[in-house]
C-alpha cells in the first residue's frame, strides 16, 4: 500500500513539473513574440509616418490646386467645371481617410511599443484616453476576424484635454482587452438569439477627477446590452476558472485577472452591476498621478 502511495504520488509530482515545464514554454514563446511586435512594429512605424506626411502635403497640393482652377472656372465649360469640382472632392476625402486610419495605426504602434519598452508592473506616463480607445478597437476587429457578420454599435466617451497619467499600461490594456472581448462575446450572444430588434452596443466612457496637487481618480465604465449575469454567476464571476463559455472558449482567468490589476497593482476598485437578459457594467475606479 504504501508503495503504491509513493508511486501515486512520485507520478504526480512528474506531472507537476510537465506542467510547469509546458507553462515556462508558453512565457518563452510569449516573450520572444513580444520582442518581434516590437521589432516589426518599429519597421513599420516609419513607412507609415511617409504615408501620414505624404498624405497632408498632397492635401495641401490639393488645396492649392483647387485654388488656382477656381480662379480660372470661367474658362472651362460647365461639364468640366463639375467634373473638377467632384475630383476634387474624392481626392480630398480619400486623403482625409488615408491620413486618418494612418494615424490609428501610429496609435496602435505605440502601445505595442510602449507595453514591449515597460518592464513587468512597472508605472509609465501614459494617455490613458489614447490606450483605452486603441484597446476597445482591438478587440473589435479581433472578434471581427473570427466572425465577419459581427457588428455592433460601440459608443465612446472620453475626457477632454487630460493629462499623462501613471499606470501600468500592460496591466490596464490587458484589463481592458478582457472586459472589451467579454461585452462583445455576450452581445454576439444575445444577437444570435434575438436577431430581430436587437441592436448589439457597447458603450465606454470616462471620467477624470482632480483630487489633489498630482493627484486625481480615473473611473472608466464599459457597459453592453447582451445577456447580462444570473445572481450565481454575479457571485463566481471573479473566481479563477469559473467561465459560463463553452468548453475551449474561455479560461475563466480573465475576471480573476482584472481584479488583480485594479485592486491590488493599481489600488483602485471594481464594480460589476448586470441583469440577466439585459446586460452588464462593469467599472474600474483608481487614483492615478498626473504628469506635469
Amino acid at each position: 500500500m504504501e508503495d503504491n502511495e509513493l508511486q501515486k504520488q512520485i507520478e504526480e509530482l512528474q506531472k507537476q513539473v510537465e506542467d510547469l515545464k509546458g507553462q515556462l514554454q508558453k512565457q518563452d514563446k510569449l516573450a520572444s513574440l513580444g520582442l518581434l511586435s516590437a521589432g516589426i512594429a518599429h519597421e513599420v512605424q516609419n513607412p507609415l509616418n511617409f504615408v501620414i506626411n505624404f498624405s497632408k502635403m498632397s492635401a495641401s497640393l490639393l488645396k492649392d490646386l483647387s485654388e488656382v482652377v477656381e480662379e480660372n472656372i470661367d474658362k472651362l465649360d460647365e461639364d468640366s467645371a463639375a467634373d473638377m469640382e467632384d475630383i476634387s472632392k474624392d481626392l480630398s476625402d480619400n486623403l482625409k481617410k488615408i491620413q486618418e486610419h494612418g494615424e490609428r495605426a501610429i496609435g496602435v504602434i505605440r502601445g505595442i511599443l510602449l507595453q514591449s519598452r515597460g518592464k513587468s508592473g512597472e508605472f509609465l506616463p501614459v494617455d490613458l484616453s489614447t490606450l483605452v480607445h486603441e484597446y476597445v478597437w482591438l478587440s473589435y476587429h479581433a472578434m471581427r476576424a473570427n466572425n465577419k457578420n459581427f457588428n455592433v454599435s460601440i459608443q465612446e466617451s472620453y475626457p477632454e484635454g487630460m493629462p499623462k497619467v501613471l499606470v501600468v499600461p500592460q496591466d490596464i490594456s490587458r484589463a481592458i482587452l478582457n472586459v472589451m472581448n467579454n461585452a462583445f462575446y455576450t452581445v454576439k450572444e444575445r444577437s444570435e438569439k434575438e436577431s430581430d430588434g436587437y441592436t448589439p452596443t457597447v458603450s465606454v466612457k470616462m471620467s477624470f477627477t482632480p483630487t489633489q496637487a498630482n493627484d486625481a481618480d480615473v473611473r472608466i465604465e464599459m457597459t453592453d446590452n447582451g445577456m447580462g449575469m444570473s445572481p450565481e454567476t454575479r457571485e463566481h464571476v471573479f473566481e479563477n476558472f469559473y467561465t459560463t463559455k463553452p468548453a475551449g472558449s474561455g479560461t475563466g482567468l480573465g475576471m480573476g485577472i482584472i481584479r488583480s490589476i485594479i485592486m491590488d497593482v493599481h489600488k483602485g476598485q471594481l464594480d460589476l452591476q448586470s441583469k440577466e437578459g439585459e446586460g452588464t457594467t462593469i467599472s474600474f475606479l483608481f487614483p492615478v498621478k498626473i504628469m506635469r
